[in-house]
Parts: structure tokens; sequence; C-alpha cells
């Protein structure tokens, strides 16, 4: 008896016994998977699944996590650039003996589902998947109807802590022209605002001996005082 499976985008036939080279399953060395996703039973009576076999399941035992033949990518561009690149690449893969084929009653074994690393690698933990047909077939509903969910019960969202309003904080006053007073250049008035002076009533308000981002000229602070007023 033989059955064809389907795992990781691709279609195995499979007898009991064989040792299989799939793409990497989120299991360790030791643990028993089952197949559930059946395409065909053979033997004396063939069962052609629509497109799968109705309770049929694959359980194989992994014997260990294993990487395939390295691959060499190369690649030279001749005109212009004369520039090359060689990248090699060994697909990470589960290595399986096949310990039973199921012609039904899949549902009801109780053996861990086949499910691949990649899913697993986007942040999904091992409880949103299901460990039999009959769940995955569930799930598989609620995935199309966008309900899918944590395996357990789904906590209620915890309300969020209302945010306190933080007390507004006073508008700056607005800057003023210091160029208008005469002997400001763009320059002067760039370096005052730089320090922190940006009205005319700061400037009046400035000491022109210790002041230091610029020098201050004392009919400066005279002109800012009546500008200001």
């Amino acid at each position: 008896m033989f059955a064809v499976l389907k795992t990781g985008g691709k279609q195995y036939k499979v007898q009991s016994g064989d040792m299989l080279r799939v793409e990497k399953l989120a299991a360790d060395a030791g643990e028993k998977v089952q197949f559930n996703e059946i395409l065909m039973l053979g033997g004396d009576t063939p069962v052609i699944g629509s497109p799968l076999v109705d309770g049929a399941a694959v359980q194989a035992e992994v014997v260990d996590q294993v990487k395939g033949d390295k691959v060499i990518h190369f690649v030279k561009r001749r005109r212009k650039h004369g520039s090359q690149r060689t990248r090699g690449h060994r697909q990470q893969l589960t290595l399986l003996r096949v310990t039973e084929i199921l012609e039904k009653g899949a549902d009801k074994s109780g053996v861990k589902a086949a499910v691949g690393a990649g899913a697993l690698a986007v942040g999904m933990g091992t409880e949103r998947y299901a460990t039999n047909a009959t769940e995955q077939a569930e799930m598989a509903k609620q995935v199309k109807n966008n309900e899918a969910g944590e395996k357990s019960v789904a906590k209620k969202a915890e309300p969020k802590a209302e945010k306190k309003a933080e007390p507004k904080k006073e508008a700056p006053a607005a800057a003023d022209d210091l160029t208008a007073i005469t002997g400001i250049g763009p320059a002067a008035a760039k370096k005052l605002n730089e320090a922190g002076i940006t009205t005319y009533a700061e400037l009046a308000k400035v000491d022109a001996d210790n002041f230091e981002a610029v020098k201050v000229k004392p009919e400066w602070i005279e002109q800012a005082k009546e500008l200001a007023k």
C-alpha cells in the first residue's frame, strides 16, 4: 500500500518504512508527526481524493534536521560592469521515516500535525496549529471567514488605561524681527536667535558686558526697549 501526500508545496509517493526528505518541519528528532493532506491511497482498491482523501493520513518519525546539497548561484555581467558574484545555498530539510499509513481515523489519532518551520518563523506559535485533521478543517474554515484566532479561548482585550491629559504648555512668544534694529544684520540676528534672544523684550534685558554669543552694542538695547513698548 502506498500514499501520495502533500507538504511544502511538493507531492511525495511513500510506503511504510520509506526514508523521506521534506521541507523543514517544526519538529525535533524523535518526534512523531502526521501528514493530513493525502491526495491518493494506492493498493488493491485505490482511492483518489477530491482533492484530499477524508480521514486518511501518513504518520512518520523525525530522524534528523539536515541540509540539502549545496547549490551554487553564479552571476557575471560582461558588458559595462564586468562584475561577478557567487553565492551558495543549502536548503534546510527534515529527514523522516514513514511509520504508518492510515486509511481512516486520522482525526482521532492525536498525533501532532506536520507543520512547516517557515510558518512558525513569522511569529505564530505552535498553539495556532491544529493537531488533527478535524481541527485543521475547522481552522481552515475560520481563516476563510477571517475569524481565525488562538486555538485556546481568546482572552478579552483589557481596556486601555486612559491617559491623563497633560497640561498645555504656554506657547512661546512670537519672535520679533531683530533686523529692524539699526546695526543688526541677518548674521547677528541668527546668532541672537540661537542664543535664545528672539524678541525685543528679551534683547532689552541683555547685559551687554556679559553676553558672549554676539557682541551686543548699547544702542541695540536702547532701540529694543523702545520697540518692546
